[in-house]
């Protein structure tokens, strides 16, 4: 979603967040107090538990590439809170970019990528094979078909014209719009509109409707008032799902630590999950983008993060937009027709669920 969310994006912003750096050392480990020498003294009070000594990491860092969007952005909470160094394993978290990101990870210079699971797929055409093997999240509304005031539903579209990145992941999600009004992308008017120009093309009124996701949806529906968001994400949850998607030969020789990596995400989704947590984790979240945590928590709710049980589910095999399998043949496809890559892809080869099942089978 996000080449599909920011292929356009020429130029990156980088600086590692080094998960060992920036989190505090681990309390000194202490003896127990010796037993007292005279048999006449008070017997003393239990002394208290000696702390477990915190894991040496077994290699050098493991290097993520990470961008602007909230599954991903909620890797924060786990750096901030020093769950890595708990954990046991060296991470340096790259921020880059969304387009630069995927470069990156293509060019060897990283081992992981944060990136949709159609964009793993077209990453991956061209010669950047990855494994994903977590799934962070799902967009559940932050991506959105917004019209001009005046048109209130997908069928009130008929006829009209829509800007919209052409073969990007916005523009299958319009076809989506389309297909529950039964109609289909001749019945409207498209135009090639980048998406960080789509506001401006509905403000301006040469569009009468665009699609677009956060924080450019959002920015539309502010521009114009009366707008409305006729269709989004939350209307096809599994089109678009976010995940941590790692190259195979550093799978295959540091399996351990990404097991210790994908651990950590269940305890940062559940941290986030939890009602009493969301000041906290927002207003983290929202440092990394210069926001406040108030008004990050809009981009909160239109992401539906994944836990370990989500996780289970996604990465169950099946034909809907539930699993990542069926929503990976939905986008596989339509890449294709576009012709984002020549030929279909062996999507099913692209996602390993052995990490997650088997953090299952260790907390029952």
């Amino acid at each position: 979603m996000k080449m599909l969310r920011l292929l356009a994006a020429a130029c990156f912003s980088l600086f590692i967040v080094d998960c060992n750096k920036s989190e505090p050392p681990p309390p000194a480990a202490t003896e127990a107090p010796a037993a007292a020498a005279s048999p006449a003294a008070a017997p003393s009070a239990a002394a208290a538990p000696t702390p477990a000594p915190v894991p040496e990491p077994t290699g050098p860092a493991l290097k993520v590439a990470y961008s602007d969007w909230p599954g991903w952005i909620a890797w924060d909470i786990g750096i901030q809170k020093g769950w890595f160094k708990q954990a046991g394993v060296a991470v340096d978290f790259a921020w880059f970019e969304y387009a630069p990101s995927m470069d990156a990870f293509s060019a060897g210079k990283v081992d992981a990528v944060a990136v949709t699971n159609g964009d793993a797929l077209v990453t991956g055409s061209s010669g950047g094979p990855s494994k994903c093997i977590l799934v962070n999240d799902y967009s559940n509304g932050n991506d959105m078909i917004i019209a001009k005031p005046g048109i209130k539903s997908v069928a009130d579209l008929k006829g009209k014209k829509i800007g919209v990145e052409v073969g990007l992941v916005d523009h299958l999600l319009l076809l989506k719009a389309l297909e529950s009004a039964k109609l289909t992308e001749k019945d409207v008017k498209i135009t090639n509109v980048t998406t960080d120009q789509t506001p401006q093309a509905l403000k301006s009124g040469s569009v009468d409707a665009i699609a677009a996701w956060q924080p450019n949806s959002g920015q539309a529906l502010k521009d114009v008032p009366g707008s409305t968001a006729v269709f989004t994400s939350a209307n096809a949850p599994g089109l678009i799902f976010d995940h941590l998607c790692v190259n195979p030969k550093s799978l295959a020789e540091r399996r351990a630590d990404w097991l210790k990596v994908v651990k950590v995400w269940f305890q940062i989704a559940d941290f986030i999950k939890d009602p009493k947590n969301v000041d906290e984790a927002a207003k983290i979240m929202g440092q990394r983008v210069k926001l406040p945590g108030e008004e990050y928590k809009k981009f909160m709710s239109g992401t539906a993060f994944q836990d370990l049980a989500g996780n289970l589910k996604a990465f169950g095999k099946g034909e809907t937009l539930e699993s990542v399998f069926g929503s990976s043949k939905t986008v596989d496809a339509f890449f294709t027709k576009n012709k984002m890559y020549k030929k279909p892809v062996k999507f099913e080869e692209y996602f390993d669920p052995s990490l997650v099942e088997e953090l299952s089978k260790a907390a029952k």
